[in-house]
């Protein structure tokens, strides 16, 4: 095989979060965004060590599990989601499959109960960040997501199944309003422009919606009309604010420099579990509400008993776990390095009447040489890379029995299993929660005991 040599071959199955393995003649091939049993076509881009990958140039015959025909209007097109074609239960069983051989890899002799499904399927998120620029250069005014496999191209989607209408009404006027207006868009390459992104929160309990547009400072403008306009629309769910965020950050990313409240608060509330969180623009809060009560439930199980005892929530967010397991804890102590997060978790527990809650801003690194507590047993909840490894070494030299791991990348999960398991711990039991249903994303829970050996 050599580089731009072109290929044809059956995808023999998809490894965690989206390489598809195809066998040839000539060797293995790892080839992206595929679907196992689909025939493709593929160009070889990469040959390192005897490996080689490839991109997909075309589906020649879709795959058997390939059952659903009413799919988004923007599948195939949109970089979002690549699982809508395939019928719920065989993307469940996907996903299953992924994260059992994953966690086979490093650890035997443990409990692997399966995955739960999302309550809901389609308008599942409370949160999207959409992003102004063009379809194709220099046309017009667009708002939505990236293209597939493009970094510069943005396509609409006013038809978007992982929200609800109240998000395609929002989006779909604000397009408008700025192509109408004849405001510029932000240019990654020449760095010159203003609207850069747009984000929607909405809760699912409390129907309350929150919207921020996020600019460079490149120039002076009123949105007072905007506003207006927004105001006006009739949505099914209650505008509660709003806000303008300016970011002149190189970074192709939101990043708050500033926000302003433009039109009512700058939070909404959403409830979990009969607990009800305050929820601020850019704090972190589980994407599917519904979702989210399932993995906190499955969290909650793998705990167990911990009456009269300090439980650590180590990377806490807006402190939802740690709210939840207040109620039947002596003590919970969260870390959470978005300042943010920090303040909404205080917040939110003092608003879900709970004093045991202690939360501190900072990296779990540095702070949790800082800690006063002793645990008894700790919850992580780390970001998509995992732990740093220095940081597992000071979590470990707690010396707790129990911990409970929870991951939205079983790769990271498993890459820190090894060391936990090197330093006497063992997994017990491992669970998956779907959480984003027609992505190749998916949320793991284990839960590791120490050994006790010497």
């Amino acid at each position: 095989m050599k580089k731009g040599e072109i290929y044809e071959g059956i995808v023999k199955r998809v490894d965690f979060p989206n390489k598809g393995k195809i066998e040839c003649d000539e060797g293995e091939v790892v080839v992206k965004n595929v679907i196992p049993g689909q025939r493709i076509r593929f160009m070889i881009t990469k040959k390192r060590s005897g490996k080689c990958e490839g991109r997909l140039l075309e589906v020649i015959d879709k795959s058997t599990i390939e059952s659903v025909t009413d799919v988004c209007e923007h599948f195939g097109i949109c970089g979002g989601c690549a699982y809508q074609s395939v019928s719920y239960d065989a993307q469940l069983k996907l996903k299953e499959e992924q994260v059992h051989r994953i966690i086979d890899a490093v650890c035997k002799d443990y409990e692997f109960l399966g995955i739960t499904g999302s309550p809901v399927h389609e308008a599942y998120r409370n949160k999207m960040e959409f992003t102004f620029g063009d379809e194709v250069k220099d046309g017009p005014l667009t708002l939505g997501m990236h293209k597939k496999g493009s970094f510069h191209d943005i396509i609409n989607v006013g038809g978007c199944r992982n929200v609800d209408s109240d998000y395609r009404k929002i989006i779909t006027a604000t397009a408008d309003f700025f192509r109408d207006a004849a405001v510029p868009f932000y240019h990654k390459l020449s760095h010159t422009g203003f609207l850069r992104n747009l984000l929607v929160r909405k809760a699912v309990k409390t129907g309350e919606i929150l919207i921020d547009i996020i600019t460079t400072t490149q120039i002076e403008y009123d949105f007072t009309p905007y506003v207006e306009m927004i105001k006006a629309l009739e949505l099914d769910g209650v505008l509660a604010g709003v806000l303008h965020t300016r970011n002149d950050s190189l970074a192709d990313a939101v990043i708050n420099e500033g926000t302003e409240i433009l039109y009512g608060k700058d939070y909404i509330y959403e409830e979990l579990l009969g607990l009800r969180f305050k929820i601020t623009p850019f704090s972190f809060f589980q994407t599917n509400s519904l979702g989210a009560e399932v993995l906190y439930s499955k969290t909650r199980e793998f705990v167990g008993e911990i009456d009269n005892r300090v439980v650590f929530d180590l990377y806490s967010g807006t402190g939802t776990i740690a709210q939840i397991l207040a109620p039947v804890a002596k003590k919970v102590v969260g870390v959470e390095i978005v300042e943010e997060a920090v303040v909404a978790a205080k917040e939110n527990a003092k608003l879900n009447g709970l004093d045991n809650c202690d939360f501190i801003a900072g990296d779990v690194l540095k702070v949790i040489d800082e800690l006063t507590d002793k645990p008894d047993m700790i919850v992580l909840d780390p970001p998509r890379d995992g732990i740093h490894p220095k940081a597992i070494e000071k979590i470990i030299d707690f010396g707790v029995d129990r911990i409970v791991y929870v991951s939205c990348k079983p790769t990271s999960l498993a890459r820190d299993i090894e060391i936990f398991e090197a330093r006497g711990y063992k997994v017990q039991k491992v669970a998956c929660v779907d959480m984003f249903p027609g992505t190749v994303h998916v949320e793991t829970v284990a839960l590791l005991t120490h050994q006790n050996i010497d």
